[in-house]
């Protein structure tokens, strides 16, 4: 496994927001979910889609907290432009299980 040094990891800006909205994605080539994140007055809101139908609905993510990296440039997906990356972590079927905090915590923070 390759070493980073600090900074590189600084470079990676990892925060945390709450879904504002989510509906269904049919149009992506995988079954995926759109999602609205809101980071806070300083990021506001950004968009984005991911495949995790299998543990989520887009009514269950409503109001979640998330982790997302909010430096990435935007990216297309298929009809959708994605403009942050959530993380997740895949269980023991390689379905997605999204990052979040434990507890409530103020949104923009960032991860470190």
């Amino acid at each position: 496994m390759a070493e980073i040094d600090f900074d590189d990891f600084m470079k990676v800006d990892v925060r945390v927001g709450r879904v504002t909205r989510a509906e269904p994605y049919p149009e992506a080539r995988k079954p995926a979910i759109k999602m609205w994140i809101d980071f806070g007055g300083e990021i506001g809101e950004k968009k984005t889609s991911a495949q995790v139908t299998a543990h989520y609905t887009p009514e269950s993510l409503t109001g979640k907290q998330v982790m997302a990296v909010v430096n990435f440039p935007p990216r297309q997906i298929g009809k959708f432009m994605s403009e942050v990356l959530v993380l997740g972590l895949p269980d023991a079927n390689g379905d997605i299980v999204l990052l979040s905090p434990d507890q409530d915590v103020p949104l923009g923070g960032r991860m470190h």
